[in-house]
């Protein structure tokens, strides 16, 4: 009776430590499968939600990393991940667009420059997964996958309203400045601002619908995203004053 009492107990002490080593990675493939819809988004030329869907994958992949952190569940295996992921996500989906958007009028030559971005993108992820320590490091080499896939979907989005030389600068930028050893901060020792992603959330969706019923630039975007901004570097700064007057 007492041995499978405690087998018992055993399986559900197995069950949880596996559902919590499993959460971090729930929120890797969110952003993968975020990733594979924005391909077929931007293959049928609906750039917006390919956007949409890459910002929303950028929140879940800055959260995977620091939720196995907090969980002590951080491994091999879900950086490994991470990495299959944002090549997908930041490297093919926004070089998709660029290439529809730009690249596609040049034919096969084209085809080979869009597919650059997430080469250079895979070259990245493998050096920083070789270079990379099990401690949190103040600054990145070169410009993340993330960042860089982010800018180029959301300059693609509105390459109309800009100069046609814009998409090509930004993408030939980019994808150098990704394999480049420019110090980038990483703020990966910088607490998450509470309220941070409700506010996030809210101010996508407002951006989303505003998309969507209207092809004119709005004032909603000249005081909405700077405010926004100001919000997010108050907050970090907030949140590292109080981590620096806690350590001393």
């Amino acid at each position: 009776m007492m041995d499978s009492i405690e087998e018992v107990a055993g399986g559900i002490i197995l069950w949880k430590e596996r559902v919590r080593n499993s959460i971090p990675n729930l929120f890797t493939f969110g952003n993968l499968y975020c990733g594979f819809l924005a391909i077929v988004m931007a293959a049928r030329g609906d750039f917006q939600n390919a956007t949409l869907l890459i910002v929303i994958a950028m929140m879940l992949d800055s959260l995977d990393g620091r939720i196995a952190r907090m969980l002590g569940v951080a491994g091999d295996f879900g950086k490994e991940l991470d990495s299959l992921a944002d090549v997908v996500t930041f490297g093919v989906a926004p070089a998709m667009m660029a290439y529809y958007t730009y690249f596609y009028d040049f034919g096969e030559i084209g085809l080979l420059i869009a597919a650059l971005f997430p080469l250079f993108g895979a070259f990245r992820l493998a050096r920083f997964n070789l270079s990379a320590t099990n401690v949190a490091s103040a600054y990145f080499s070169g410009v993340p996958i993330t960042a860089a896939g982010g800018i180029l979907a959301v300059v693609t989005l509105f390459s109309g309203r800009m100069n046609d030389l814009m998409v090509p600068l930004v993408f030939t930028a980019l994808a150098f400045l990704m394999v480049s050893r420019v110090k980038i901060p990483s703020f990966k020792d910088i607490p998450v601002p509470r309220h941070t992603f409700v506010i996030t959330f809210t101010l996508l969706y407002v951006t989303y619908v505003m998309i969507a019923r209207s092809n004119e630039w709005s004032t909603f975007w000249f005081v909405a995203v700077p405010l926004y901004i100001a919000f997010l570097l108050f907050s970090f700064i907030k949140k590292k004053k109080q981590k620096n007057h806690q350590i001393d």
